[in-house]
């Protein structure tokens, strides 16, 4: 049987690719794009409008980024342990850029030039490569339970984005010496993000790879209700965006990313339930609890997030807004958290950090009844990750269990 032929678009996408990673954005000319696909520059024009957005649609539909990582990961999650995960794959990644130097620095030095929608195209590409990089770094982290005080995906980023760094001055400066070898480079950088990421022994002196040691995971630190209930009261005092931000953190147990990342467009009110569209990190759809920790707040159409957003007079997307009417940055939530935790302590002795209305978003579900299946959906964390926020749901309900034996009369 012959091979189907490509449709037209696909010929010209692919066409696209091949110029724009031979030479560059700037230097690839919607003439030659057509010439390569065979087709007339007018048919490219008529499919794409301009080459900006045939660069969208490279982006876009030739999962490009997917493809890219795939065969590095597969070559890097081979080894052993996270010390030789990470060289492999900075190795792997270096040789990549290397076979296209003109489609990199290309992005990187005329990003800023192209639209919108094309630059929100290439940061979700970069994202959706980070995320499946670290998820194959978080398995070899727990499969030597190493801790670290980043996520897999935080770490994932500093070293794409040291690595981008040292190919761009390798590729486009003469005379600056930088490493001897390339290997030299990559032992340091290893050395380096082993240091800085995770526990090390306290007696040892240089960084290798045999020099971290085996922790056990951080315990689950949930917050009490009466707690909670205090924040609560705080926050609507002090404003309708302070109340609101306390409410989704407790009632929809998002990460800081998340919720740096909510839209207007995100709030989805239903008849039943308010619901919120997450499509940052793990794509999913969370509905606000109108209870949380047995307090009531406000309704399916009346809540503290309606509210603040009713009583917005600016143009800004973003759910989360500086004085400025800016998108809100994790600097400014974590500000607005500290004030409003200023005067609180948990029952550790230590000031409430932010990360702690997702772990008692967590243990609240549990408690509620709700299966770690289900969790999984909802908080886009996978179940093993969930184990501990069960043990932890266990022991508070065997101790209400022991307070409702007490409270029988004999």
């Amino acid at each position: 049987m012959s091979t189907p032929r490509k449709s037209t678009k696909a010929r010209l996408i692919e066409a696209a690719l091949d110029l724009f990673a031979e030479r560059g954005v700037t230097e690839t000319t919607t003439k030659a794009v057509a010439d390569r696909a065979q087709v007339n520059e007018v048919t490219l024009f008529r499919n794409f409008g301009n080459k900006y957005r045939l660069l969208l649609a490279v982006i876009e539909d030739s999962a490009v980024f997917a493809k890219l990582v795939h065969a590095l990961v597969e070559k890097a999650n081979a080894k052993d342990n996270v010390a030789d995960f990470l060289q492999e794959y900075a190795r792997e990644s270096l040789r990549t850029l290397d076979k296209a130097p003109d489609l990199v620095r290309s992005i990187v030095g005329e990003a800023g030039n192209y639209p919108i929608e094309n630059r929100l195209a290439l940061g979700k590409g970069l994202s959706e490569a980070n995320r499946y990089v670290a998820e194959y770094l978080e398995d070899a982290i727990a499969a030597q339970d190493l801790e670290s005080d980043l996520t897999a995906e935080q770490i994932v980023n500093l070293l794409n984005f040291t690595l981008m760094g040292y190919f761009v001055l390798k590729s486009s400066c003469e005379g600056y010496t930088l490493w001897d070898e390339e290997n030299d480079f990559l032992d340091s950088l290893v050395r380096f993000f082993l240091k800085g990421s995770f526990t090390l022994s306290e007696a040892t002196s240089t960084v290798t790879e045999t020099s971290i040691v085996k922790v056990e995971p951080k315990e689950v630190a949930d917050l009490p209700a009466s707690l909670v209930r205090s924040l609560f009261r705080k926050a609507k005092k002090t404003g309708k965006q302070e109340y609101a931000l306390i409410y989704v953190l407790f009632a929809a147990g998002l990460s800081v990313e998340e919720v740096l990342h909510l839209k207007r467009s995100h709030s989805v009110v239903e008849p039943q339930q308010h619901i919120l569209q997450i499509n940052y990190g793990v794509e999913r759809q969370v509905p606000l609890n109108q209870w949380v920790m047995g307090f009531r707040y406000g309704s399916t159409s009346t809540n503290p997030l309606i509210q603040w957003l009713k009583s917005r007079k600016d143009e800004q997307t973003a759910i989360f807004i500086n004085e400025a009417s800016d998108t809100i940055s994790e600097a400014e939530l974590q500000t607005i958290w500290q004030e409003l935790t200023a005067d609180l302590l948990t029952p550790q002795g230590n000031p409430p950090v932010i990360d702690q209305a997702r772990q008692t978003w967590c243990v609240e579900m549990l408690m509620k009844g709700m299966t770690l299946e289900d969790l999984s959906i909802l908080s886009g964390m996978e179940i093993r990750q969930l184990q501990q926020y069960a043990q932890r749901a266990r022991n508070k309900a065997a101790l209400e269990a022991a307070a409702r034996l007490d409270q029988k009369k004999s």
